[in-house]
C-alpha cells in the first residue's frame, strides 16, 4: 500500500509539472488596431514597407488590454463603442504527442472572434464569462500552407476581433451605470493538454451546521474529441495543512456527462470563515495510455443560512455581512487591470474589513475570486443582466448561457453564497415594451436555472420589487440620506423593507464624494431634504438635474458629509440584531457614461478610494468600525485649510478602533476620550478645539489595551473673509522623477483663497511634456471641480519645456511656465 500510495504521489507530481508547463499567459508581443478592418486577410497578408498593404497602423501593446483605458473618462467624447483587433504569433511547443492546442481566454469584451490565418476558428458572446477555443485542427490545417514557412517562419498567426459595439439583443444594457468595455481586457491563455483532459471539475463541500461532519462530492467534465474509450481516473484530497485526507481510483470505460466520480465523508473537517479561511485541495488526474492530465481546484467546509425573518448564520453562528462593491475598472487601464492590481484591491478591501463583496454586476475574474477564497471574504456574484427591461430570444439565450458559465466556472469557490439573477430589472427604456409579467417569467426561469445548477446557494436580485418573491435574498433601494431622505431614517427605513420579505439583505448604499473637497457644514444640505421615502430611489434620482431636493443634487459632495452618513450607517447597523448584513456601494470610483456632469467627468464617485487606489477620509470610517488590529486617523489629511471666524470653536474627529484617544493640538493636550460607538459622530472621539488665524498640528495618541497608535496632521485656519471668485493662480509645486505637478487656486478680488469654490477647471499643456489625464481622479482629470477653491494634475516633463494653462467660465485664462 505504501508503495502504491508513492508511487501515485509520484504520478501527481510529475503531472502538475507537466501542467505547469503547459499553460502560459500571452501578454506580449500583442498588436492592436482600433476599429475595424475589410476582412481577417488585411491582418495577415505580407506588408511592403511604403506600400498599401502597411495601412492601417498597428499599435504595438501588452495583454491585458482595453479599448476604452483611456476614453472611458475623457470629458469631451462619448466612449468608443465598435470593433477593435489584435494579432500576434503563436511558438508553439505541445508536450503531448497527441495532445490538444487550446487557447482559454478569462474574458473578453463582448463580442469576439477568433482566427488562425483567415480560418474563423470560435466565436463568443459575452464579455464576463471564460471561454475556450481549440485551435488543434485549424493550426495543422495552416503548417501545410506554403506561407507557414515563407512568410510566417514556423510560427501560427493569430488574429481576435472584439467588439463592443452597442446591441440592444446583448447583455448588459447601455443604460447601465457602467461601461461595456471592450478589448482583451483579462488574460488570454495559451493551453496544451493531452487528448483526453478535465474540462471541468466540480467539486461539492458540506457540512452540517456544527461542522463536525462534512460531505465531499466529486463530478467531472471530461474533454475527448478524440473519443477514447477508456481511462484511469484518481482523486486526491489533501487538508489545509497538506496532508492527504481521501484518495480514489476507478477506471472509466465510459464518459457520461457530469458524472458522479466519487462521495465521501470528512470527519470534523477544518472550516472555511473569514477569519480562517481554511482551504481544502482536490485533484484529479485522469490517464490513457501514456498521457495524463491532472486538474486541481480548492474548496471550503463551511454551513451558512438566511434565517427566514432574521440574520445571516456561518457555521452556526450569527456573522453580520460588512460588505461593499467591486467594479472591474481602474485608472489608465480600465477592465484590463493585471492580477496585481486586483491583488492589491482585494487586499485593501480586507484592510478595511470587509467580509462580502457583492461583484457589480457580472462574472468577475477567477483572480478575484480566488482572492476571495484565501482571505475570507463572502462574495455574491451576478450577471450582467442590468436595467433595461427584456429583449428577445436571443437576449434570453445569453442570459442563460452566462448564467450557466458563471455557476459552473465559478462552482467550487467556498467564498460564493449567493448567484444574483440581476439588478435593476424594472427599468425601462431600452425597449418599446415594457411587460412585468414577461420580465417576472424569465426571472422564475433564470432562478430556476440556477438551483438546478446549484442547489446549495441562493439566489437574489437587487431592486426589482415585483419580482423579489421569486429569489431566495433580496435587497431593494435604500439611499437615505443621498437620493432620497435623510440618513437618520435609516435604521426605520430598513426594518420596514426587512419585513416585506423573509430573506433581507442591504446591498447598495452610500454616496458620492469628491476627493480632496471637504466643508465646515457637511449638514447644511440637510435643511432642503424633504424626510420620508429613505427608500424610494426614483427614475431620475441619479441625475444632477431636476425633481425633488436631495443631496445627491444639492449636497456639497464632500467627503466631510459622505464620512458622516457612513458613520451613522455604520453605527446603527451595530444596534440591528436581525440585519443579515449591508453593502456598501461601491469600494473604488469607477467610471460610467450616464454621469457627463460629475465634478470628475463620467466617474461614479461614490468610492471610499479613488480610480488608482488613493483612500478617502471615509476608508478609515470603516476601518474604525470593521477591524481589529488598532488604528486611528484625524480626520482631514486631504484638507490644508480650514476656515471660520476668529476663536471659533472647530470639531477635530479622530476615526479609531481604540478604547480610547487623545487629542494634542500644538503639543497642548485636549484630553482622553472614550470609544462609544453610539455616540455619534466619530463614536465620541471628537473634540471641540478654539482655532484663529494661524498654523495648527494635530496629533492623536490612542490606545487599544498595550498597544498604542498615533496619527498627526497639519493644517491651516484662515478667518478672513473671501468674496466670489475674480481671478486663477496657477503654479508648479514640485517635480520629481519627472513628474510635475501643478495646482490652480481660484482667487478673490483681494488675493484671498475661495475655500468654497467649486468652479469647473480645465487645464491644457503646450511644448514637450505631457498631461496625466483621463485617470478618472480629482488629481488626473483635464477638467475637474474646484476642491476648496484648489485643483491638481501632474504632467510628464519628458525633460523639456512646456508651457501649462487652466481656463474657466468667467475667469481669465492664466499660464505657468516649466
Amino acid at each position: 500500500m505504501l508503495k502504491k500510495n508513492l508511487l501515485f504521489g509520484w504520478l501527481i507530481l510529475c503531472v502538475q509539472l507537466v501542467n505547469a508547463q503547459s499553460s502560459r499567459r500571452l501578454i506580449q508581443n500583442w498588436e492592436f488596431l482600433k476599429g475595424d478592418l475589410g476582412g481577417v486577410w488585411e491582418a495577415v497578408r505580407p506588408v511592403k514597407e511604403g506600400n498599401p498593404e502597411s495601412l492601417p497602423i498597428w499599435e504595438k501593446v501588452q495583454l491585458p488590454h482595453c479599448f476604452n483605458a483611456h476614453d472611458a473618462v475623457d470629458p469631451d467624447v462619448n466612449y468608443y463603442q465598435g470593433p477593435g483587433w489584435y494579432r500576434t504569433n503563436l511558438e508553439l511547443s505541445n508536450p503531448y504527442s497527441t495532445g490538444r492546442t487550446l487557447l482559454h481566454f478569462e474574458g473578453a469584451g463582448q463580442k469576439s472572434a477568433v482566427y488562425i490565418y483567415t480560418t474563423k476558428v470560435a466565436e463568443h458572446v459575452g464579455g464576463y464569462d471564460e471561454w475556450t477555443v481549440d485551435l488543434t485542427e485549424a493550426i495543422e490545417n495552416f503548417k501545410k500552407l506554403p506561407v507557414f514557412k515563407s512568410q510566417f517562419k514556423g510560427k501560427i498567426p493569430l488574429e481576435i476581433r472584439c467588439d463592443n459595439s452597442r446591441d440592444l439583443e446583448m447583455i448588459p444594457s447601455n443604460l447601465s451605470d457602467f461601461n461595456v468595455y471592450g478589448g482583451l481586457y483579462r488574460y488570454v491563455n495559451l493551453v496544451y493538454t493531452p487528448a483526453l483532459s478535465v474540462d471541468k471539475l466540480f467539486a461539492s463541500a458540506r457540512t452540517d451546521v456544527k461542522g463536525s461532519s462534512g460531505q465531499l462530492s466529486v463530478k467531472a467534465r471530461l474533454r475527448n474529441p478524440a473519443h477514447i474509450a477508456s481511462a484511469l481516473v484518481q482523486v486526491k484530497v489533501n487538508d489545509p495543512s497538506g496532508k492527504t485526507v481521501y484518495q480514489y481510483s476507478k477506471q472509466l470505460n465510459t464518459f457520461k456527462s457530469d458524472s458522479l466520480l466519487t462521495e465521501n465523508t470528512i470527519k470534523s473537517p477544518k472550516l472555511w470563515s473569514p477569519e480562517n479561511p481554511q482551504l481544502y485541495s482536490v485533484s484529479m488526474t485522469v490517464t490513457a495510455g501514456a498521457e495524463s492530465y491532472t486538474q486541481t481546484e480548492k474548496v471550503g467546509f463551511r454551513n451558512f443560512e438566511f434565517v427566514k425573518k432574521g440574520p445571516f448564520m456561518l457555521n452556526g453562528k450569527r456573522l453580520l455581512l460588512r460588505g461593499t462593491h467591486r467594479h472591474e475598472d481602474h485608472a489608465d487601464v480600465a477592465a484590463a487591470m493585471t492580477e496585481d492590481m486586483i491583488r492589491t484591491e482585494i487586499k485593501m478591501m480586507k484592510e478595511m474589513g470587509v467580509n462580502f463583496i457583492r461583484l457589480g454586476h457580472y462574472q468577475q475574474s477567477r483572480i478575484v475570486l480566488n482572492l476571495c477564497d484565501s482571505l475570507g471574504i463572502l462574495v455574491w456574484e451576478e450577471i450582467p443582466w442590468c436595467r433595461g427591461g427584456l429583449g428577445g430570444p436571443v437576449y434570453q439565450q445569453q442570459a442563460k448561457r452566462m448564467l450557466t458559465n458563471m455557476v459552473e466556472q465559478h462552482y467550487n469557490h467556498p467564498s460564493i453564497i449567493i448567484w444574483g439573477m440581476g439588478n435593476e430589472n424594472d427599468w425601462p427604456g431600452d425597449f418599446p415594451e415594457f411587460d412585468q409579467q414577461k420580465i417576472r417569467a424569465f426571472m422564475k426561469e433564470l432562478n430556476d436555472l440556477s438551483h438546478q445548477l446549484d442547489p446549495s446557494r441562493k439566489t437574489a436580485i437587487r431592486r426589482c420589487d415585483f419580482c423579489k418573491d421569486i429569489v431566495d435574498v433580496y435587497s431593494p433601494s435604500i439611499w437615505a440620506g443621498w437620493y432620497r431622505g435623510n440618513y437618520t431614517e435609516y435604521k426605520s427605513v430598513s426594518e420596514e423593507e426587512f419585513n416585506k420579505v423573509d430573506h433581507f439583505l442591504h446591498v447598495e448604499w452610500g454616496g458620492d464624494s469628491h476627493a480632496r473637497r471637504h466643508s465646515e457644514n457637511p449638514d447644511n444640505a440637510l435643511s432642503k431634504i424633504k424626510t420620508g421615502g429613505g427608500a424610494d430611489e426614483r427614475a431620475g434620482d441619479a441625475s444632477l438635474y431636476g425633481g425633488a431636493a436631495r443631496v445627491s443634487k444639492d449636497g456639497d459632495w464632500s467627503e466631510s458629509y459622505i464620512s458622516n452618513l457612513i458613520d451613522w450607517h455604520l453605527k446603527e447597523q451595530e444596534t440591528m440584531p436581525w440585519l443579515s448584513g449591508a453593502a456598501y456601494w461601491p469600494f473604488k470610483d469607477f467610471s460610467t457614461p450616464v454621469r457627463p456632469e460629475n465634478p470628475v467627468p463620467y466617474v461614479n464617485q461614490k468610492g471610499v478610494v479613488e480610480r488608482d487606489f488613493t483612500k478617502k477620509e471615509a476608508f478609515y470610517v470603516f476601518q474604525s468600525y470593521w477591524t481589529s488590529t488598532p488604528m486611528a486617523h484625524i480626520y482631514g489629511h486631504s484638507w490644508p485649510v480650514r476656515w471660520g471666524e476668529e476663536g471659533e470653536e472647530k470639531m477635530v474627529k479622530v476615526y479609531s478602533n481604540c478604547d480610547e484617544a487623545e487629542l494634542f493640538v500644538n503639543g497642548k493636550s485636549y484630553g482622553v476620550k472614550k470609544r462609544n460607538s453610539q455616540n455619534f459622530p466619530a463614536a465620541g472621539l471628537r473634540w471641540q478645539v478654539a482655532m484663529n488665524q494661524g498654523q495648527y498640528t494635530f496629533k492623536v495618541v490612542a490606545r487599544k489595551g498595550k498597544v498604542t497608535v498615533t496619527d498627526e496632521i497639519v493644517q491651516e485656519y484662515q478667518s478672513q473673509k473671501w468674496a466670489k471668485p475674480a481671478k486663477l493662480v496657477l503654479e508648479k509645486l514640485e517635480e520629481k522623477e519627472g513628474i510635475a505637478t501643478i495646482q490652480v487656486k481660484a482667487l478673490d478680488a483681494a488675493g484671498l483663497i475661495c475655500l468654497d469654490a467649486i468652479n469647473l477647471v480645465e487645464f491644457s499643456l503646450t511644448g514637450d511634456g505631457k498631461l496625466i489625464q483621463d485617470q478618472g481622479t480629482s488629481t488626473g482629470s483635464r477638467k475637474v471641480q474646484l476642491y476648496n477653491g484648489r485643483a491638481l494634475i501632474r504632467l510628464k516633463t519628458n525633460g523639456g519645456k512646456s508651457i501649462a494653462g487652466v481656463k474657466s467660465a468667467g475667469l481669465p485664462t492664466v499660464f505657468v511656465n516649466l
